[in-house]
């Protein structure tokens, strides 16, 4: 099978590749922030485990289109309607017929991109999507035409559970909570076992209080803390997100997972804890657990009180709770160092706990029994390798993820 990514190219597109089942479509050339790449992590899986073909629009219509659509959509009151007087710059027809069509959003935002495709319902058998980021204060009359293309879906699939029951509501479908997961293979340090010569990393978001005391702490004690220093622009709060763009999503993740296996602990903080005016403190929480504990880092952070949460990281130590603001976070990392058997029972139990219950495959086999699909023979291959090293690293005694 060919297993050729494809661009969407601003022309009338159609392709036709036998014995792929699934249409995944990536918006990883349009939206480039290190933020959006656990979700192009989650799609390379998808792409990886079965049989699939991906499609990665060039451009979002952004701007001028959409803005007559909108108003075609509010002058006619009927979505059919605009999309014959809109049709947009970069109409896409399917050939192939496909046993699933599977886009994946950063936000509901994204949803335009589907105005370029013209026959996907009919050409798919089933149809889910995945929109990582939705909080509700997006649920604003203004940008409710969004969601109107969510209504031909068979299943929406939502990163942030406390928007499912609003969002099933406006668009009469089924709706559930699908949470972040990660690519365990590519974060696991075993059996390698690198030396773990970054002691403190606070990657993202921060807290400008245990940042300095983090500063301070790292010069008096010649210790190696690992955080950004970039300065990024043109994006709405980018400086309380710490956010950048990046060349190559692959290629970060792959970054990312090497210093994350390097680090002896790991900052986490519960999603846009800095931001209460965009959560309305809703709490939810994001990749950064699953980054850290697949890697074998020690958490520390202020995670979300919530039964979910807790339901996903549910072991002993999973997480050593601190406030956000620490400034007392040099003394907290000094007792936990006087506690090495503990901290190499926090690094056992984080990779093996991620191995068996939170790798991407199994978020994927969650969508997959929602709409009656079987799994791939990739798919179970997958799953089995990650229980047989799961199984290798608890009962291997002279593995401590520690060094």
């Amino acid at each position: 099978m060919n297993k050729e990514k494809y661009l969407l190219t601003p022309k009338l597109h159609s392709i036709s590749q036998e014995n792929s089942r699934i249409l995944i479509v990536s918006m990883r050339e349009i939206a480039n922030l290190v933020g959006f790449c656990s979700l192009y992590e989650f799609e390379d899986v998808i792409y990886d485990a079965d049989a699939a073909d991906m499609l990665k629009p060039l451009s979002n219509d952004d701007g001028i289109i959409r803005k007559i659509y909108k108003l075609a959509k509010y002058l006619t009151n009927s979505k059919k309607l605009a999309n014959f007087l809109v049709p947009g710059t970069n109409p896409y027809l399917i050939e192939q017929e496909y046993e699933l069509f599977f886009p994946v959003f950063n936000s509901p935002f994204e949803l335009f991109a589907l105005h370029a495709f013209k026959n996907w319902r009919q050409k798919c058998s089933q149809a889910v999507c995945y929109i990582d980021e939705f909080w509700e204060t997006y649920l604003q009359p203004s940008s409710l035409y969004f969601l109107e293309y969510l209504k031909d879906f068979d299943h929406i699939f939502l990163g942030n559970k406390n928007s499912v029951e609003a969002v099933a509501k406006i668009t009469g479908r089924p709706c559930s909570y699908l949470p972040p997961g990660i690519d365990t293979l590519k974060f696991c340090p075993y059996p390698q076992l690198p030396h773990r010569s970054i002691d403190v990393s606070y990657l993202g978001r921060r807290s400008p209080v245990t940042h300095q005391a983090l500063l301070e702490y790292a010069k008096q004690r010649s210790i190696f803390y690992y955080y950004d220093t970039i300065k990024a622009s043109g994006t709405k709060n980018a400086a309380k997100q710490q956010t950048f763009a990046v060349n190559n999503a692959q290629e970060h993740r792959f970054l990312f997972a090497n210093l994350n296996k390097r680090s002896r602990y790991f900052f986490a903080n519960r999603a846009r804890i800095n931001e209460a005016e965009a959560t309305k403190n809703k709490q939810e929480f994001g990749p950064r657990f699953f980054e850290g504990a697949a890697a074998g880092a020690v958490l520390i952070g202020d995670p979300p009180m919530t039964a979910e949460f807790y339901k996903h990281f549910d072991w002993p130590d999973a997480i050593i709770k601190v406030p956000f603001d620490a400034p007392e976070i040099g003394e907290i990392i000094t007792d936990l160092d006087s506690q090495p058997e503990r901290l190499a029972r926090i690094r056992r139990d984080n990779v093996v706990n991620t191995l068996l219950r939170h790798d991407w495959v199994y978020r994927l086999r969650t969508v997959f029994e929602t709409i009656d699909v079987k799994p791939s023979q990739i798919m179970l291959s997958r799953e089995a390798k990650l229980k047989k090293l799961a199984y290798e690293i608890q009962h291997a005694s002279d593995v401590l993820l520690v060094s």
